[in-house]
């Protein structure tokens, strides 16, 4: 996110990373996937990775909204 200019820079300086099936079958079956999101899919972490069985990607973000939302109820009170 941020800084546009050197976008296809750090693309091509991290195209061998990525979160996919191949690397997902590396780790513990009990393992997780978590994403801070925004996520480009295809790029960073595969499709079916992010919506596979071992992402906890939304209920990560879930839990963020509902901590966003506790501090926005704090600082107005």
């Amino acid at each position: 996110m941020g800084q546009k200019q050197l976008a296809e820079e750090k693309a091509n300086k991290l195209k061998g990373f990525q979160i996919n099936k191949s690397l997902m079958a590396m780790a513990s079956p009990d393992a997780i996937v978590l994403h801070c999101l925004p996520a480009e899919r295809g790029k960073e972490i595969t499709d079916e990775v992010m919506d596979g069985p071992q992402s906890k990607v939304f209920d990560q973000a879930e839990n963020r909204l509902h901590v966003q939302k506790g501090i926005m109820t704090f600082l107005l009170s």
